[in-house]
Parts: structure tokens; sequence; C-alpha cells
């Protein structure tokens, strides 16, 4: 509005001036409302692109190619040196007494440079060297020969063949236990894998055999699967994650539900509640469930642990974010407690702390929440204004509110030394779900992903239990299963 227009505003009288400014006061409001949403806006996406893997629960493919920021590792620097420590078993190379094979090599010359005959000349001695190789390998075919004896009455008798020998022409089950490896534990997919067979060992496989071995497979490992999941259900401490996958081109989920013994993988349609009841461990479960802060964990009656992984770096977060100083100190007292509790166990064999020292620990706790209150009070609210719903905090005054409220399960690996810090024994599993994505695609259907689901699972286990991986795949067939169950 120039001056013109309002001085003709003004001239109109009394009524016109007021009506005008009412006019504009209800535009100025409605700008006031745009500027404030505009402003949250600008907030949430600039939150949003401050976040990655070392920051937030995002994984580290979704960080792109902008400049990495190095992640704050949570180990403290000792002044070890660099290398294997004293009382390490190393790995190193080392000759073996008695090798399979052994080539001379002779001397070529003839004579010494002073001119004597060394063909004249007893050999001294030998300097060795050993090569460790894999020799050429190809399958070895066995023929079984069953011999049939016909009686003077008329009776044929045949004698049995071996149990798994029960076709024609077949694969033996080591070849068969490889074929299973290389799936389900290397993440080979079906063209390559049977690409790798041919180049190994000469023997093109159809994928429809290869197929076929891993659905023997997983119907064999129907009952140990189960005794997996009812171990898991009566252990005293088990973890919980949960995972996207693409399942013919449809969004799926895949939990695990771990121990540091045992491994158990189930896909479903849903993410929450209703996935957890069809798996049927956490209704069953009575002891400390380990997870993130996803609520459908808490809607079960056992007791739960927060994993302190997602802590620090969301304290990261909100201090490199807001600049505050109370996400420094919670952090460090995170991490003090972590080392308290280590010292605790392992230099003085305690199951828990004195009620001294847990009470020391938790008025400090909630001494930077009161810090963190004071740098983040919770929003006004102008009642006459205010809409439906839920009052929006800010970032920092979430996790606040969280750790306020979820204090107890945030710091329960401070009340029972069995509780662990995080949830990383439950993350690691999950993560080979999200490898295997990776290495090779999709699954074409929920039966693959399934399949695949109870196989892994029990690859997992027998690694925990730190058992051959090849020879615990081969005791699938023989019925000589090697797993600690």
């Amino acid at each position: 509005m120039d001056r013109a227009k309002a001085e003709k505003i003004y001239h109109s009288g009394k009524e016109a001036v007021i009506s005008k400014l009412v006019e504009l006061s209800s535009e100025i409001e409605t700008v006031k409302l745009i500027i404030v949403a505009l402003e949250d806006r600008i907030e949430t996406l600039e939150n949003n692109q401050a976040k990655d893997s070392h920051n937030s629960s995002k994984p580290p493919s979704s960080d792109g190619f902008k400049k990495q920021k190095r992640t704050n590792s949570q180990r403290k620097k000792t002044n070890r040196k660099v290398g294997g420590q004293n009382g390490h078993q190393g790995h190193t190379l080392r000759m073996v007494e008695e090798p399979d094979h052994t080539e001379k090599c002779n001397i070529e010359k003839q004579h010494c440079d002073c001119g004597r005959s060394l063909r004249d000349q007893k050999v001294a001695g030998y300097e060795k060297r050993q090569v460790m190789e894999i020799p050429k390998v190809k399958l070895a075919v066995t023929e079984y020969l069953a011999e049939i004896i016909n009686c003077a009455c008329g009776k044929r008798h045949v004698a049995p063949f071996p149990e798994d020998v029960n076709a024609p022409v077949q694969y033996g089950r080591r070849l068969k236990s490889q074929i299973i490896y290389f799936m389900n534990y290397q993440f080979i997919p079906y063209d390559r894998l049977s690409e790798l067979i041919e180049d190994l060992y000469g023997r093109r496989i159809s994928l429809g055999t290869v197929y076929n071995y891993n659905y023997s497979c997983y119907h064999r490992l129907e009952g140990l699967e189960e005794k997996i999941k009812d171990n898991i259900i009566k252990s005293e401490v088990a973890g919980f994650d949960e995972t996207g996958a693409s399942v013919n081109s449809k969004n799926l989920w895949i939990h695990s539900s771990s121990t540091e013994d045992y491994s158990y993988y189930a896909c479903h349609e849903r993410r929450g509640k209703e996935a957890m009841d069809a798996i049927d461990i956490l209704p069953r479960f009575n002891g400390k469930a380990v997870h993130d802060h996803w609520k459908s964990y808490f809607k079960f009656d056992c007791d739960h642990a927060l994993c302190n992984s997602y802590h620090l770096r969301e304290l990261q977060y909100i201090e490199e974010q807001y600049d505050q100083a109370w996400p420094v100190k919670m952090k460090k007292l995170l991490l003090e407690i972590k080392d308290a509790v280590a010292t605790a166990k392992l230099e003085l064999h305690c199951k828990s702390f004195e009620n001294s020292i847990l009470e020391e620990f938790e008025k400090r706790y909630e001494d930077i929440l009161q810090q963190g209150y004071k740098a983040n009070p919770p929003p006004k609210v102008e009642h006459k204004k205010r809409k439906r719903g839920r009052v929006k905090k800010t970032e920092p005054l979430n996790l606040l509110d969280r750790l306020r409220d979820y204090s107890k399960e945030t710091l329960a690996f401070m009340y029972d030394f069995d509780v662990p810090f995080d949830n990383n024994f439950s993350e690691r599993d999950i993560r080979m779900m999200k490898l295997r994505l990776k290495i090779s695609g999709t699954f074409r259907n929920k039966f693959g992903a399934d399949m695949f689901c109870r196989i892994r699972g029990f690859i997992s286990t027998i690694k925990k239990q730190e058992i051959n991986v090849l020879d615990a795949i081969e005791g699938i067939w023989t019925g000589n299963l090697l797993l600690n169950v």
C-alpha cells in the first residue's frame, strides 16, 4: 500500500480505517502462522540433513557421497602398543612336521667358481621351504554295487544301498553342504553359485538342484529351529531387532531374536506387535529383552533394557546440532558406568553394585537430566489458540523425556551385570540380513525368505558356538547334528 491509498482510506472515515486494520491484522496473523510452519519445516530438514550413521540409527549406506564425519569410537585410548599383545595366540603360518609331498631342488651348476666339480661332493644338508596349496580338485565318483542273490525258491535278494544314496546318480553330502554354505553364509546368489561350482569342480549344477538342496535343508532343520527358539525363550537375557526386506517388490520385515549362543530369524508382513505375537517368542519370554525404543516391544510383560549405543548416537547428534553441554556429560556418565561394570565383573567378580554406588550414579544421572531440562524448557501453550493433539516438542526434549521415563531400562546394565550395555549381539545378527540383500538382491517370494531365515539362524548359532560350519551343515544330511541345544 502506498501513501495515496493510505490517505484515501483515512479520509473515508472511521469505519473504513477500522475495517482495513482488522483485515491487515488477519493477514499478519496468517503470515505469522506460515512463517512458524516454514521455520519448523526448515528446522526439520536441517536436522534430518545433519543425521547420519555416526549420530543416529541410520545405516552407513544412507550417508551417501557427502563428506564423512569421523565416528567417535566408544573405546578409550590405552598405552598398549599396536598389534598383538603379550599372551595373544597368533595365527602365523608355520611349517608342518610331515608334509604331504616333498620335492628336491638340485643345484644345476656343475662346477664351483674355483673350478672344482660339484658333482663329486656330498650333499651337506637342505634348506626347507613349504608351500601350502589347494590341490586341483575334481569330483570323485563312487559307484555302489548292490549285491543281488536269487534264492533257489525264486525270491530275489538285493543288498541295501547306504541311507543317503537314493538315486541312480546324485551329488554327495559334502558338495551339498558347500552349496548351502556358499549360498546362506557367503550370500552367493543362484546363478553365480552355479558358475562357482563349475569353475571349482567342473560340473554345472542346475538352479533347480540348488533350490532343492535349500528346500531339503530347510525341512530337516524344522525341529532344530524349534529347539533354538525354546532356548531363547528360556534365556535370562535376549536381544531383539528388526529390519526391512524387499520380497517380490513388497516391503516385509525380518525379525531377529538373539542371545550369545543362539540366533533366530523370522520373516513377517508386519513390523510391530502382530508380527511379534506370530513369532511367539516375546509373548512367552520372561527374561530381560534388550532392544531399541520401538514401542511395540513394551507391549510385552517381560523386563526391558534399552540399547545405549542408540543413546550415545542420539546424544552425539544433540551435542552437534543444538550445541548443548548436557549430552556430553550424559555420554561421559554412561561410558563411565559401563567401565565400572566391566571392572567390577572382571576384577571383583561381582554381579551388581552396592547400593551406595547405585545411588551415586543415579543422582548424577538425575542431575544431568535436570541440566538438560533447564536448557530445554517445555514449550509454552496458548490454550486459546491451541490445536487438538499433543504439543510438538524439540528433539532434545524428546530425548530427555525418554531418558527420564525409561531410566531403569536405560541403566538396566548397571543394576544387573548380565544385561549388556548395548544390543550389539542382536544388531550383528540383523546386519547379516542387510548384507545378504546387498549382495544377493531381493527375495523372490516369502517362502524363499523363510528358507533363508531358518538356515541362516542355524549357521549363525553354529558360529556362536564355535563349531565348524561345513561340518555342522554336513551333519544335517547324516542326522549327526553338532549343535549344542
